[in-house]
């Protein structure tokens, strides 16, 4: 039996045989960056997805007579507009009156014409509508800023209102 030397010189010439330590963690750097950077981009984007996605409000509801309105709730209702006050107007129905606020979209009143039946989507709250939706009888619809008013007392406030 002969003793032969099995071992391989390594010619420090080419480097790309050589072994580097560093490269090793860069790549796995790179990698980590890149995986940080898909899990920002999947959370941005699904947070993208649910502003751009339709609100509840703009579901089909059917109306309901004004006289029944619950204060703070999602409501329809159908009418005739009674009164126009700037960016506020008046729809009548058999059952009673109701008070729409249309926020600024409104202004100079002509979202609506006098005695035009309309149908109001939006937040009954503190004795008024906060329209969100306006469907005129021709089927033109107006679409008006978030249903009911901002909450003002920071973050606090915002989970005082909101319901389990």
């Amino acid at each position: 039996m002969s003793n032969t030397d099995n071992t391989t010189t390594v010619d420090p010439t080419e480097p790309h045989r050589l072994h580097h330590p560093k490269r090793g963690r860069k790549h796995a750097a790179a990698f980590g960056l890149a995986a940080i950077g898909l899990v920002v981009g999947l959370a941005g984007g699904a947070g993208a997805m649910k502003l751009a996605r339709p609100s509840i409000e703009m579901a089909a509801m059917t109306p309901v007579a004004i006289s029944a309105i619950a204060d703070d709730s999602l409501v329809t209702i159908k009418g005739k507009v009674a009164e126009i006050f700037g960016n506020k107007f008046i729809v009548q129905d058999d059952s009673g009156r109701a008070l729409v606020e249309t926020g600024p979209e409104g202004e100079g009143g002509k979202l609506v014409a006098s005695n035009e039946m309309v149908t109001v989507q939006g937040r009954f709250d503190d004795g008024f509508l906060h329209g969100s939706y306006i469907v005129h009888e021709d089927g033109r619809t107006e679409a008006l800023g978030p249903a009911g008013r901002p909450p003002h007392g920071g973050p606090l406030d915002i989970l005082k209102h909101m319901k389990p």
